[in-house]
């Protein structure tokens, strides 16, 4: 890097920091958090213990989003000032350190430009995945346990937590179906991305032949929704069935049906929960799902009216992404059509950088 190119970084960085803090506004969170602060020091704050926890979520939310602004912000300002003093002083010991170090503040000021991204309705809330292989029996199956690890994965990185609610096994390999929680801070916000269909096109390890083969499978991405969102779901809308839970490799969990499958009949949504031992928490933990992705479906129509579009069926011609192994190795999301070449690691769980593109080119399209 030399002089004219780390001025030009800083000339970018500043213009982003500019427009992160437009949608930060840090002086309305620190007027908000002295509003929480005389509300705390009030009696009757306290007394209602479901609002005050409401309000607290809040604080720990701006708090976390204000210190990160001050950090992106001043480290900015600082490397800006530094740079200055030290072209002035023609200290080039500090100005090679400060080349050096251009790639890690650019990333500083892209995760605080992300953070600001995820800044939606249920953006802070925990995610639940569910995973459908499309057409083509064992190769699709396999591809969304693929997908299911690739999330795994992804969570362990975070520090996250991922719990299995519901797993079918695959006929020969892979998966039927598979819905997990996510749980840590803004998992939905990150998520939600990987709503749509995903294409795989490798040489088929199921294929004596060793031809290519193309498979799809569906991800579906809901937020966890907080008690306090009401929902009315009667018990004429939906269907409940009871089936045997099973795991990895045909191991029954127990011998009873304790598995819930609950079928909205009006949208047509359909989940399944066979993690809890007892029919009753397998049926609490399916209400929820239905809840979170009832929610969801209606977040999403009035995003579309909003738009003055009309939201349509995802079909298997309308992937957001497609995995090829074969005849060369590339990841590429339509969306923010950048191409990336570490496949491996991708389906390893490093998709950070994918999900981050898709963010920024999501929010420009706006």
């Amino acid at each position: 890097m030399d002089h004219y190119e780390y001025r030009e970084l800083l000339k970018t960085l500043h213009t982003k920091m500019g427009n992160i803090t437009d949608v930060v506004q840090p002086d309305v969170i620190k007027e908000r958090l002295k509003g929480i602060e005389a509300l705390e020091n009030s009696q009757d704050f306290w007394n209602d213990a479901a609002n005050a926890a409401v309000v607290q979520k809040e604080k720990t939310q701006l708090e976390r989003k204000l210190e990160k602004y001050h950090i992106a912000s001043s480290t900015l300002e600082d490397a800006a000032e530094l740079y200055e003093m030290a072209k002035e002083e023609k200290d080039d010991e500090t100005i090679e350190t400060l080349f050096n170090d251009a790639s890690e503040l650019e990333e500083q000021v892209q995760n605080m430009e992300i953070s600001v991204l995820l800044s939606g309705e249920n953006d802070t809330n925990n995610a639940i995945i569910s995973i459908h292989p499309g057409a083509g029996g064992t190769e699709s199956q396999d591809w969304a346990s693929m997908l299911l690890r690739m999330y795994i994965r992804w969570a362990e990185r975070r520090g996250f937590s991922a719990e299995t609610l519901d797993y079918q096994v695959g006929d020969e390999a892979g998966i039927k179906d598979a819905s997990i929680i996510i749980k840590g801070e803004n998992a939905y916000g990150y998520l939600k991305v990987e709503n749509g269909i995903h294409r795989l096109v490798r040489i088929s390890p199921f294929d004596s032949n060793a031809k290519r083969h193309t498979s799809f499978s569906s991800v579906m991405v809901s937020p966890e929704i907080d008690d306090d969102i009401e929902i009315e779901i009667e018990d004429k809308d939906i269907r409940i069935d009871t089936y045997r839970a099973s795991g990895a490799g045909g191991q029954h969990v127990n011998k009873t049906e304790s598995a819930i499958r609950i079928t909205h009949i009006e949208s047509g949504v359909v989940v399944q929960c066979q993690n809890g031992r007892s029919q009753h928490k397998n049926k609490a933990t399916a209400m929820k799902m239905l809840k979170s992705r009832l929610h969801e479906l209606e977040l999403e129509k009035q995003k579309a009216e909003e738009d003055g579009i009309e939201k349509s069926e995802i079909g298997w011609g309308h992937q957001i992404r497609s995995y090829v192994m074969a005849p060369y190795q590339q990841v590429k999301d339509n969306r923010s059509n950048e191409p990336y070449s570490n496949v491996n690691a991708i389906l390893d769980g490093d998709i950070d950088k994918i999900i981050e593109g898709v963010l920024i080119a999501q929010s420009k399209g706006k």
